[in-house]
């Protein structure tokens, strides 16, 4: 099986850097993934690679602007984000605060903010069903999705979860992903391996970009 620029896309969660850079409130809680997996080496070689041979890329990012602070309950993983201020915006008018926690990692930009990429609205939650993620990717015909970013257990799975759901194949880079433990990591691979069309190394994500 290989992949088709026509009809694939890759979908990067979160690459931002609050988990991904020492600034951000989430990254010791996932450092000990992030470099057993080679984490941000492996999402800028799945970036290189998908733009060289043509494949559009789609970003699902997370911000949270001040009245999303106003909620009046949430999850535990809800409460924890706000009470780290984690991906804090000014506005959503307001530009993304260059080199802020909610901006994108830096080595990502060259290939993010090249004007091609498809930068989603915001999700909220952890899944793509608050933001215009799907809509986008049906916009240009995509039916095959290669999913990496942050958080494996969070925002991947149930990502994964409801693109699976709105009838998309869904393939996993495994080590293009981290998440705030191994145990949580691993849980994560479990459900990938149930529940996505292929879970594989971002190397056999590349050797089948054709």
């Amino acid at each position: 099986m290989n992949f088709d620029n026509k009809d694939t896309a890759l979908v990067l969660v979160d690459p931002q850097n609050e988990f991904l850079h020492q600034m951000g409130a989430g990254y010791s809680l996932a450092n000990d993934v992030l470099e057993n997996n080679n984490t941000i080496e492996n999402i800028e070689s799945l970036l290189k690679a998908s733009k060289s041979k043509g494949y559009k890329v789609f970003v699902s990012p997370h911000y949270y602007y001040p009245h999303d602070h106003k909620w009046q309950f949430g999850t535990n993983g809800e409460n924890m984000m706000h009470g780290m201020k984690m991906f804090e915006r000014k506005g959503p008018s307001d530009a993304v605060e260059k080199d802020s926690r909610a901006d994108i990692y830096d080595s990502f930009k060259p290939y993010i903010e090249d004007g091609e990429t498809v930068i989603a609205s915001p999700h909220k939650i952890f899944g793509p069903q608050t933001n215009d993620l799907v809509l986008q990717l049906r916009k240009q015909k995509i039916d095959k999705v290669i999913l990496g970013g942050m958080n494996s257990n969070i925002c991947i799975e149930s990502h994964m979860r409801d693109l699976v759901e709105q009838g998309f194949e869904v393939y996993i880079a495994k080590d293009a992903t981290a998440a705030p433990g191994m145990d949580a990591y691993k849980a994560a691979e479990i459900n990938f391996d149930m529940l996505s069309s292929g879970s594989l190394t971002t190397e056999d994500v590349i050797s089948k970009l054709v």
